[in-house]
């Protein structure tokens, strides 16, 4: 492979190509989008992957937990994306319940993610358990991206948004888990926050690239929330999160300097207003 990165070109990034990264040993760069603003930024910029997560229940509607969720939220939000991606992979995040009843049920949302949000693949939680709906989604022709580790939607059961599988039986049915995913036909595993070690052991066990979220160095691939690198979100500040920027400062500053220009007749000024 070339010294150019492939974020420098405008190949359009498929479910291929992070495979093939992950063989030649390049990184990929993942974060979320769930507008067709911030989709474009982060599109042009060279992203490799936008995830349109149902954390959007948190980022974009102020819900505690991604459970509140529906499929025509996501199918909304993805389609918003689609729309402001030119290059970029865009995964979209299959909801709570609508793909853990039935494989068939999880077609169906599948299907309908896909046809009417134009997605490009889709992303489920889980390990062993939904291997069979894996399967019947993937045969379809529809790709799939595994989330193994913390997995938001389970959050009632776990009770808890600690590290998890840092116990050895936890973190040996975690790699079991990975791997019937990986037979089961996903291109991709997302591993939120476990032990660095044990994810390590994953990705060289793997031969479909990881993506990782307090997960450590050693994953195929990176995501972040948007808000929280940019530094929108005050209020998140786990160990793994880097801000590369402090956008809540600069927008709360221009927000006050507006209101002191509107309340001063500063604003509009002479050249701002027509005659």
């Amino acid at each position: 492979m070339s010294s150019q990165k492939r974020s420098d070109r405008q190949d359009k990034v498929t479910t291929q190509t992070v495979v093939q990264m992950k063989q030649q040993n390049e990184k990929i760069s993942m974060l979320t989008a769930y507008d067709y603003t911030m989709a474009g930024i982060v599109d042009s910029a060279g992203i490799d992957v936008i995830l349109v997560g149902d954390s959007a229940s948190n980022v974009m509607a102020g819900f505690d937990t991604t459970v509140p969720m529906t499929l025509d939220h996501m199918i909304y939000h993805t389609s918003c994306v689609v729309r402001g991606v030119e290059r970029a992979l865009v995964i979209a995040d299959l909801p709570f319940m609508s793909y853990q009843v039935t494989p068939k049920e999880a077609l169906i949302s599948a299907g309908r993610m896909m046809k009417e949000a134009g997605a490009h693949a889709v992303k489920l939680e889980g390990g062993k358990t939904i291997s069979k709906t894996v399967k019947k989604i993937v045969d379809a022709g529809i790709p799939v991206m595994g989330h193994l580790g913390l997995t938001p939607q389970s959050i009632y059961k776990f009770g808890t948004y600690k590290v998890r599988a840092k116990e050895e039986e936890e973190a040996e049915q975690l790699l079991e888990d990975a791997k019937k995913l990986e037979k089961a036909g996903v291109f991709s595993i997302v591993l939120e926050k476990i032990p660095s070690p044990l994810a390590e052991k994953v990705t060289a066990e793997l031969s479909i690239p990881t993506i990782g979220i307090g997960a450590g160095p050693h994953c195929d691939g990176q995501v972040l929330v948007t808000h929280d690198m940019l530094g929108l979100n005050k209020d998140f500040s786990p160990r793994f999160l880097r801000r590369y920027a402090d956008l809540h400062s600069e927008m709360t500053g221009a927000v006050k300097q507006y209101i002191s220009d509107v309340k001063e007749s500063d604003f509009p000024n002479e050249n701002e207003r027509y005659n």
